[in-house]
């Protein structure tokens, strides 16, 4: 067996043609969709960016334990499971945050890795006196030029060294997998991991992906929202989801050149190839950019999975309502190598969900110190604590690292050392109190992340979650059907506390 894992970071599940997508064609995302099995009910799990990767290492969720970081000495890695058995493991990826304090663990475990610089805000080119005055005119103040905007600078910084199509990094990304395909596609037992930071913001492509797309805008770039509600304008709204459609057009253009290499050397018939995202995004819906802050709405939780199997047989080109997620992926994976699946591990393939039929399932999924939101793909309830500004929650980990920083001293200074976890091997870890101004996700102003309700949805009445259903007892199954599942990943007392559940 050999597999390709195509993942896209921020891609829209309604960004794509085939899931009802009209924003921008995607007749690549179409055409393989025509040919592979789509899941209708696929969500996240663990979130946001880094929390998701290490679902999809470890087939569980963590952010009832953990915010953003490192995989842990304890954690199943499935590539790493892949390697020691033998089967060849290769990360190609321009997903900056990998090679950050906080996600530093995931790529050496893979045989080999390749990374494309130049993505956000990754700290790749160097100018001591950037062009300020310059960028000033040319970025709106809506997004950059802001007052300690690091970040900003360095993507803008960047920017400059990123000009014909072919220095993008997802042109380079797929660049480097056909170099990948060409040296191995001879070869057996294999797993290519191709995994594009775009169409992730900011939101900038090659040009010729804009043409067609016009808007009533005539100003400064405008392409990196803040995860914050809608200040903008009409016109700069507009102009904002255009350039997000024009880079999921180019995400679809060279999604295709990879179909055009399984169609020419006829790799259907002996290589899986798989297709998600790690969580969708926010264009001006529920009037909110992005994701974090707010709760995780259809358009952040409710992600695409597409999957081709060689022995999907009369599969090929149809659709599933099976409810999956993310951590599904890792035993998905694992048994496609014919590889045992670990105990720790809490989810399912997803072809053997498809191969049991239907039948009621729920998942639920969050980020650490926010909402949990739990669907059984008719319904979803999004649940929030008593009180988010309450302490008392405690993170559990062997590596206290946050984004791209150590965890701070006030914050060491709470550890205290806890007895193992049914998922840590016998290995006791670092219990620390989980302090409101610690550097992980949501981060910014509080205010808003404090101004959301418990509320309950009809997904299918109400697929665009404008209106709260009032049905308690559907609420309330679904508020057990979270309890059992944190029981089953071993969520601690104090965060039934902290989510105001009971625990028996």
């Amino acid at each position: 067996m050999r597999a390709v894992f195509v993942l896209f970071d921020s891609l829209n599940r309604l960004a794509l043609g085939c899931y009802g997508g009209r924003a921008v064609p995607t007749p690549n995302f179409d055409r393989f969709a025509a040919r592979a099995l789509s899941f209708d009910n696929h969500y996240v799990g663990s979130l946001p960016c880094m929390p998701a990767r290490r679902d999809l290492h470890t087939g569980r969720l963590n952010f009832m334990h953990r915010s953003w970081g490192p995989l842990e000495p304890f954690d199943n890695s499935m590539p790493e499971l892949l390697k020691n058995a033998g089967v060849y493991t290769h990360l190609l990826t321009d997903h900056f945050h990998y090679f950050e304090d906080g996600g530093a663990t995931y790529h050496s475990r893979y045989s080999t890795w390749d990374f494309v610089r130049g993505q956000e805000y990754d700290t790749w080119k160097a100018l001591v006196r950037p062009p300020l005055e310059r960028f000033r005119k040319q970025y709106s103040n809506h997004h950059y030029n802001g007052p300690n905007q690091a970040n900003r600078l360095q993507h803008q910084i960047n920017r400059e060294f990123i000009n014909e199509e072919k220095d993008f990094p997802v042109a380079k990304c797929f660049d480097r997998a056909f170099e990948f395909l060409d040296n191995n596609r001879g070869a057996d037992n294999w797993m290519l991991h191709l995994e594009c930071f775009d169409p992730h913001e900011p939101f900038y492509t090659s040009k010729r992906f804009r043409e067609g797309l016009k808007t009533n805008y005539n100003g400064p770039i405008i392409d990196w929202p803040k995860y914050a509600p809608v200040t903008e304008s009409e016109d700069e709204v507009a102009e904002i989801r255009a350039n997000y459609a024009a880079l999921v057009a180019m995400c679809d253009e060279y999604f295709g050149r990879l179909l055009d290499y399984f169609d020419a050397h006829n790799l259907w018939d002996d290589t899986c190839l798989i297709l998600t995202t790690d969580h969708g995004y926010l264009l001006s819906e529920h009037n909110w950019w992005a994701k974090n802050v707010m709760p995780y709405y259809e358009e952040i939780s409710h992600i695409p999975l597409i999957v081709h199997h060689p022995d999907l047989g009369a599969r090929k080109g149809t659709r599933t309502n099976v409810v999956t997620q993310t951590p599904d992926l890792m035993p998905t994976i694992l048994k496609l190598f014919g590889q045992d699946v670990p105990p720790e591990v809490q989810g399912t393939s997803v072809l053997d969900l498809v191969e049991e039929g239907d039948q009621e399932r729920s998942v639920i999924f969050g980020m650490f110190g926010g909402a949990i939101g739990v669907t059984d793909g008719r319904h979803t309830y999004f649940l929030y604590p008593p009180d988010l500004d309450d302490e008392n929650l405690r993170e559990y980990t062997l590596m206290p690292m946050h984004l791209h920083s150590f965890f701070a001293l006030n914050e060491l200074k709470t550890a205290e050392l806890h007895e193992s976890m049914d998922f840590t091997k016998g290995l006791p870890v670092l219990s620390i109190r989980a302090l409101n101004d610690a550097r992980r996700p949501p981060g910014g102003d509080r205010s808003h992340f404090l101004s959301f309700k418990s509320a309950l949805y009809d997904n299918v009445a109400d697929p665009y979650q404008q209106n709260p259903l009032a049905a308690p007892d559907v609420a309330e199954r679904l508020k057990d059907s979270i309890s059992t599942i944190l029981r089953q990943h071993a969520a601690t007392p104090e965060f039934f506390e902290w989510m105001g559940l009971r625990n028996s």
